[in-house]
């Protein structure tokens, strides 16, 4: 089974029955690690799902923009922020990232496992040119099987909600075994796009790690993280 990232395809996903499961998510441990000592300032979640990962920068002080495509993973993003105390800290944006630009850059770009109606790789190329001089971008994505060539499935690992729990950025179904093979990347992928002239590469690395699904079963999920410096 094939199908397009479209904003049909995430709109079915977060109107669905999993979308509260997924709302509930926290944010993404690679984002904590790899974001925590830097210097707020402003800051996109390219993809945000339900806002784990944006909230959490908003409560360490960055000036935070969460985009999605999807409507309804924005309006639980925004709920979720309301209850946290946190209302209009975060400003959602409803977006096509395959299309939208926005009118400014960043300090930090991140995006977790989100894939819009376009090609991974060139998605990053994208996001990445958001970045300010000086500051992040940080790319938390599905890692490629190296022995399989890159899973089949018409969804990615488990509870593709942002992950641990979380929704990878967005939500697949938690007895999916693997990520599609169009959103996979090694982190080599990544860097070779990076212009070493103007980027300082900091973070780049392959990842396994246990994720627990609502079932009770634990899912060996792969990441790939790539954190680099746009150059001043």
């Amino acid at each position: 089974m094939t199908h397009s990232f479209d904003q049909d395809y995430w709109d079915r996903i977060w109107t669905g029955d999993r979308a509260p499961a997924m709302s509930t998510s926290q944010p993404n441990p690679h984002l904590i690690r790899e974001v925590g000592g830097l210097t707020p300032g402003t800051a996109i979640d390219a993809g945000c799902g339900a806002g784990a990962e944006a909230i959490w920068l908003a409560t360490r002080g960055w000036q935070v923009t969460g985009a999605d495509v999807a409507a309804g993973a924005l309006a639980l993003g925004e709920q979720r922020a309301a209850a946290g105390g946190l209302a209009g800290r975060v400003q959602w944006i409803q977006a096509d990232l395959s299309r939208w630009e926005p009118d400014a850059r960043y300090d930090l770009v991140t995006t977790h496992y989100a894939h819009p109606e376009t090609p991974q790789l060139e998605f990053y190329d994208r996001i990445a040119s958001w970045v300010a001089p000086g500051g992040t971008l940080l790319i938390v994505g599905h890692l490629h099987d190296h022995g399989a060539g890159g899973a089949p499935g018409p969804e990615h690992g488990p509870e593709h909600g942002p992950e641990h729990g979380h929704e990878h950025g967005h939500g697949h179904g938690a007895d999916d075994a693997a990520p599609p093979a169009v959103a996979a990347v090694r982190a080599a992928d990544v860097t070779a796009r990076l212009d070493p002239t103007a980027w300082r590469i900091e973070t780049a690395e392959e990842s396994h790690r246990l994720l627990t699904g609502p079932d009770g079963k634990a899912t060996s999920i792969g990441d790939v993280v790539v954190r680099a410096t746009r150059r001043g």
